[in-house]
């Protein structure tokens, strides 16, 4: 199986995205669980069809790239989960099929052919978190697009207008998730590895990363939601107020990653003891060491739950791999490791089939999804608002009004003592008021008697905290 992928004919990528394919497709037998993230992704998606703008009109920290895309897909549909999920496995499939391409390419081994990629995506797969269309897979396949441009064209140094690409798509990647900037990092290592310049390199990677950022804050300025890009993105961000609280577990996130961690073990172990190579190998290895560094910067900004962390290290974890498939005087190692590899990601990813759940202390992802409250199962198609964290009643309903995330909705909700938080409440609410309201918080009795005109007209159901918003005339009906 070894040697067959250590092959560049097309029949191996062929072979390779088959073999992907029936790792991954035969769980949609058992349907396509929404996860946290992706209900979050699609509320906005249809906020933004609906013609509001991101942070002037929504209480949300998502970057500006990831919510675009979420609304471009809320254009074939409503609610597309299953394109979300194809279109997570194009972006996964491309990564690695592009980071076998750059290793190749770049003679970083002296072998060639697909064993990376095969690598990178058997790994990939070794959980149901990387089929999920989240903004770090999304910013990450920038990353690997713009991977090869930090690298020289020649072994005499870099070809300096590849740099500012380099730093743009490290940008890009950063408007889908903000701590993806970390990576420029790895680029300033980059450069001073391969660049002679190193200082003038510099500036064009740090030019090339604030020019995406320049034309975005350049269309928020005319859309007069400049501060609140700021302030509803940036510094929430930045702070780790609510990156990373869609993810798994961070003890599930930690025994999936057993796996991955043994091989990039393995894989680090065996290239340390291997002979120096080439002086273009030796500064290859320690940028993947730089990567390795940054991955674990990043997952500590997402506090290690952000959905998709594991693609972080993939790229590394695949490159220092590598070492374990060379020719060794005992041929059959390297072949039964990969078979090992190959049943260890089966049994993980189908522990649910075999009923090793349990054996294994590994719950299902799909454990983690979003699962509907039955006290609210008679809200169906309804415009609602939830003043509280459970974002549960959106699985069924729309969003009425800015306040996604309950969490920056503090900013209103959580000073009602003050006249301006009052003022924005008011003016959200009668733009777009919710049909019923699902107060988790007790807030109504203050909110009825701060705002009478708006929060006066809903009134209690037979359900204990929903409110149902009351027209002129309308009597109150208990809801079945």
């Amino acid at each position: 199986m070894l040697q067959f992928f250590k092959s560049a004919l097309l029949t191996r990528l062929l072979v390779l995205l088959g073999l992907l394919l029936a790792l991954r497709l035969p769980l949609l037998a058992w349907g396509l669980p929404l996860m946290p993230v992706e209900l979050r992704e699609m509320l906005l998606g249809e906020r933004l069809n609906a013609g509001a703008y991101l942070y002037r009109d929504l209480y949300d920290s998502t970057a500006p790239l990831a919510a675009a895309l979420a609304g471009a897909l809320e254009l074939v549909g409503h609610r597309p989960l299953w394109l979300y999920r194809l279109l997570a496995l194009v972006l996964i499939t491309f990564q690695g099929l592009r980071f076998n391409f750059v290793l190749n390419r770049a003679d970083v081994l002296p072998e060639r052919g697909y064993v990376a990629a095969l690598v990178f995506l058997l790994v990939g797969s070794v959980t149901t978190d990387l089929d999920i269309l989240s903004p770090l897979l999304v910013g990450h396949t920038f990353l690997i697009a713009g991977f090869s441009a930090l690298l020289p064209t020649s072994r005499e140094g870099y070809d300096n207008r590849r740099l500012f690409r380099a730093g743009f798509l490290i940008g890009v990647a950063a408007l889908c998730y903000l701590p993806l900037a970390l990576f420029l990092l790895l680029g300033l290592f980059a450069v001073v590895l391969f660049a002679a310049n190193s200082f003038r390199s510099f500036l064009l990677l740090v030019c090339g990363f604030l020019f995406p950022y320049a034309v975005v804050a350049t269309f928020f300025l005319y859309a007069d939601s400049l501060p609140a890009f700021t302030q509803l993105h940036l510094r929430p961000t930045l702070s780790g107020l609510v990156a990373g609280a869609d993810g798994l577990p961070v003890a599930l996130q930690l025994r999936l990653l057993i796996i991955p961690g043994l091989v990039l073990a393995l894989g680090l172990g065996r290239s340390l003891l291997q002979p120096p190579g080439l002086v273009f190998q030796v500064k290859f290895q320690q940028l993947m060491l730089g990567w390795l560094l940054v991955a674990g910067g990043m997952a500590a900004a997402g506090r290690g739950v952000a959905p998709g962390t594991l693609v972080l290290v993939l790229p590394p974890l695949t490159y220092f791999s590598l070492y374990l498939w060379q020719k060794s005087r005992r041929a059959w190692v390297p072949e039964l490791g990969l078979l090992l590899l190959v049943g260890a990601v089966l049994v993980v990813r189908y522990r649910a089939v075999f009923f090793l759940d349990n054996v294994l202390q590994l719950p299902l992802e799909s454990r983690y999804a979003v699962q509907p409250n039955p006290r609210y199962r008679f809200l169906q198609d309804q415009r609602i608002l939830v003043l509280g964290p459970d974002m549960r009643p959106y699985a069924h309903n729309s969003l009425a009004t800015p306040y996604l995330d309950w969490q920056l909705a503090q900013a209103d909700f959580g000073h009602l003592n003050q006249y301006d938080a009052v003022f924005r409440l008011a003016r959200n609410f009668r733009s777009s008021p919710p049909r019923y309201l699902i107060d988790q918080r007790n807030l109504m009795p203050e909110l009825q008697y701060k705002v009478p005109n708006l929060f006066g007209r809903y009134q209690p159901t037979s359900t204990k905290g929903v409110y149902r918003r009351m027209d002129e005339g309308q009597e109150i009906k208990p809801e079945k």
